[in-house]
């Protein structure tokens, strides 16, 4: 339901700086279910003036958006990229000094491989003001829609978020430290290199019948998976046609997953 005239303009007034300059908010649209939204995200997004999105953010988030605002799409998929890092940096620097409350809306936690870092130091660089909204993290949201503990006293005494997809289109991790015992890793952006993320891993000493998982598009509709083996997750990967977006969830704890949760359809290892 798109949100629009006096309420939401007031609400701008509001925000709006007392010299009539623009802000800046990035915020975190959560993993996929508007439902996760924070109260404070859905607030900002049905007042804003302009909104900047991304792919990730789902058709009933964006309803939100009031009818007036101005909208740019900034979406990031492989290998097509609507608008390259500093070209949006730029539009959101160009956004705020019109004097619009701008909305960055990003997929996820805009600080956890959002890049959130980099556009928050443009806009202040730029001398504008810039707010942090946090959201629930994908990997978050896959943890709990799947019944898959994220840490587990038994299992995973610590939790490593990597990317798989380096800003040198490399996977030249530290795989070292990602193949230790008594850990759960959640892979964001990788399955494009999954072959080479089990592979390394292995090599590097966890064992080929770790426990592993890749959900596509948690707590959404369209959430699917499988659960298998590292060795043989990007078998079963394949088998499965599971696309992007997706994480790579690796660790005892995904041999944790409920019967009573049947999200992911479980691939046996031979």
């Amino acid at each position: 339901m798109n949100r629009s005239g006096p309420a939401a303009r007031g609400n701008a007034d509001a925000l709006r700086g007392r010299d009539g300059s623009g802000k800046v908010w990035l915020v975190g649209a959560g993993p996929g279910d508007p439902d996760l939204l924070t109260l404070k995200a859905a607030r900002l997004i049905s007042s804003a003036e302009a909104v900047v999105y991304d792919h990730l953010v789902g058709a009933a988030i964006l309803e939100l958006i009031p009818a007036t605002a101005r909208r740019v799409y900034a979406g990031k998929e492989a290998g097509n990229h609507a608008l390259p890092q500093v070209e949006i940096n730029q539009v959101l620097v160009d956004l705020a000094r019109e004097g619009l409350q701008v909305v960055r809306l990003k997929g996820g936690d805009p600080f956890i491989f959002g890049r959130g870092g980099e556009e928050m130091q443009a806009v202040m660089a730029a001398g504008l003001s810039c707010e942090i909204v946090p959201g629930i993290t994908a990997a978050a949201g896959a943890a709990s829609s799947t019944g898959i503990p994220l840490t587990h006293r038994e299992h995973a005494q610590t939790l490593v978020f990597a990317t798989g997809h380096l800003k040198n289109d490399t996977v030249d991790l530290d795989w070292t430290t990602l193949a230790r015992p008594n850990q759960t890793v959640v892979i964001y952006m990788g399955l494009g290199a999954l072959d080479i993320i089990c592979r390394e891993l292995v090599a590097h000493g966890l064992p080929a019948d770790t426990p592993a998982a890749v959900i596509h598009a948690a707590t959404t509709p369209q959430q699917r998976g499988v659960h298998s083996t590292l060795a043989q997750l990007p078998v079963a990967v394949r088998e499965a046609a599971i696309g992007a977006p997706a994480l790579i969830m690796i660790g005892e704890v995904v041999a944790l997953q409920p019967e009573s949760l049947p999200l992911l359809a479980k691939q046996n290892a031979c």
